[in-house]
């Protein structure tokens, strides 16, 4: 009885002080920074405002049916069976309305599928569980990965103001541009949305869905995978910086230099060092949110990699399970998402850290031969 009492005063205090019970309270869309996503708010409110008219009428007619002809004042009800002109009407009507909503609306939808004549074409490719996005006509792409710190995932550090929303390589795109997304993914579906553009667009394996958007504003946006795609699901953020035209061709500039000098690196004589050193990097970015940081895995689903056989084994099965995956488990094929370089580093990391020391080190060499056998 005493936790039933205390229950129903929680509830009566939630009641009672609305304000301090709900801290983020909204009842309406927001415009968002693009033409498309402004459309999109118009139509909301004139479809609102449109079911507010109906409501106010249709609710107005019965409750003024039932207060003027109500029993106490003498009313009789009247017996009739059918009435052509009600029928008429009621048909007629709900016609006329829908029409009048469906010419915005057909209109707006038009214009979000109208992809042709973009300036810029950015493939984006949903994983498990993060982005990559390829520049098509600028020879370079990149993975954009989820960047808040383990520790406040975990509740020991506080959370940041972009918890959960903050990535390592946020998509750029120019301002003023037409940019045109072509959406797929290479495991399960997943759904790339930023609320600020007015897009929302499915990424299916095996098929392509066409979005695009045109920002007018420069500044950061952020949205997430709002499909259900796995356990982390959550930690799915995507970032988009909009930046003006002569930013973006800086640093359209200095990723196409940055890309030349990442497939320099497969011909670049590496010491054990150097790998260790980069494999921790890209271990943590790539691996470390299944197999832990500590190399001590999550089990079942992530086998810890302290001590394990594939790490202090044969070197060519560790090549292949990172390069190939394992079909039917979480272990996804890194071979398609990381370049040589980071997948050498961090085998050479895995079979070297947490007291594994096996002593030997793989090449990007050794990974681009490897590639190339199969």
């Amino acid at each position: 009885m005493r936790v039933h009492a205390q229950r129903a005063g929680a509830l009566l205090g939630g009641l009672s002080f609305p304000a301090l019970s709900l801290a983020d309270w909204t009842v309406n869309m927001t415009p968002g920074v693009t033409g498309t996503s402004n459309d999109i708010f118009d139509l909301h409110m004139t479809i609102f405002w449109i079911c507010v008219a109906i409501g106010v009428v249709v609710f107005g007619i019965m409750f003024w049916s039932i207060f003027a002809h109500r029993k106490s004042q003498g009313a009789k009800p009247a017996n009739f069976h059918e009435n052509t002109l009600v029928e008429v009407l009621w048909t007629t009507i709900p016609l006329v309305i829908l029409v009048i909503m469906a010419i915005p609306a057909t209109t707006t939808l038009i214009d979000m599928y109208d992809t042709t004549e973009s300036d810029i074409d950015i493939k984006v490719t949903g994983y498990q569980w993060k982005w990559q996005y390829e520049y098509i006509n600028e020879d370079f792409g990149y993975f954009s990965n989820l960047s808040t710190p383990s520790d406040q995932i975990r509740n020991r550090q506080a959370k940041g103001e972009n918890y959960l929303l903050e990535v390592d390589n946020p998509m750029v795109i120019p301002v003023g541009k037409k940019v045109r997304f072509l959406l797929t993914a290479n495991d399960v579906i997943h759904s790339w949305w930023v609320p600020d553009f007015g897009v929302k667009k499915d990424a299916i394996p095996g098929f392509i869905n066409e979005a695009w958007t045109r920002v007018d504003e420069p500044g950061t946006y952020r949205g997430q995978c709002t499909e259900l795609c796995g356990k982390d699901h959550g930690f799915m953020p995507v970032v988009v910086k909009a930046v003006p035209e002569e930013e973006y061709n800086s640093w359209v500039a200095e990723q196409r230099a940055a890309a030349e000098k990442e497939r320099e690196l497969t011909q670049k004589d590496w010491t054990m060092e150097e790998l260790m050193e980069r494999g921790e990097q890209a271990y943590a970015t790539a691996c470390a949110a299944c197999h832990q940081a500590d190399g001590s895995g999550a089990p079942p689903a992530f086998p810890a990699l302290k001590g394990s056989a594939i790490a202090v084994g044969d070197i060519t099965d560790h090549i292949d399970i990172v390069v190939n995956g394992k079909p039917g488990t979480a272990m996804q094929a890194f071979g398609g998402q990381l370049n040589e370089a980071d997948l050498a580093a961090i085998i050479t990391y895995e079979r070297n850290a947490w007291g594994n020391n096996v002593g030997d080190m793989v090449t990007p060499k050794e990974i681009f031969d490897y590639k190339n056998e199969q």
